[in-house]
This record gives C-alpha cells, structure tokens and sequence, in this order.
C-alpha cells in the first residue's frame, strides 16, 4: 500500500478546515493553539485508532494557503515521524 508524509506550516495554515474534511484516512484535526496571524491551524493526527497516510495528498491540493506539503513511497522521510 502507498505511504506518504503530510507536513503542514502552521505559519501559513488559516484553519478553514478544507484539509480536514477531504483526508480520506482523517489524519488532520484543528490543533489547539493560535498561530501568529491569530489563526487556530490545522495539525496532523497520531494516534492507534487513524490510519496512516496514503501520500494521496488530496488536503494540498485543496488548501488555499499552500501551506501542506506532501511526500509520496518509499523513504518518505523529510525528518521522518507522521505514521
């Protein structure tokens, strides 16, 4: 099965929310915190009970801010962890 490592800026993330509603696998929630530009921004889900990414990167496609960045197969590293 693909892999893939979803890396979200929070710096650019405004929390509209359109990521978390097209994952497919639901690995994207509202963090908790505000940002700089006074933003709650999107944050990426790890826990047992979510699947890991695909790498299908359907949530930077449909981000207006371009702040997602996704790396798809094997050795998907850009500094590891986001199972």
């Amino acid at each position: 099965m693909a892999s893939g490592k979803t890396i979200i800026d929070d710096t650019e993330c405004k929390g509209c929310e359109l990521c978390i509603a097209f994952c497919p696998r639901h690995r994207i929630g509202l963090g908790t915190t505000i940002n700089e530009k006074g933003y709650i921004p999107a944050k990426l889900i790890s826990n047992s009970d979510v699947k890991n990414c695909t790498g299908c990167a359907l949530c930077a496609v449909v981000c207006p801010e371009l702040a997602i960045t996704v790396f798809r197969g094997k050795g998907t590293d850009p500094e590891a962890p986001n199972d």
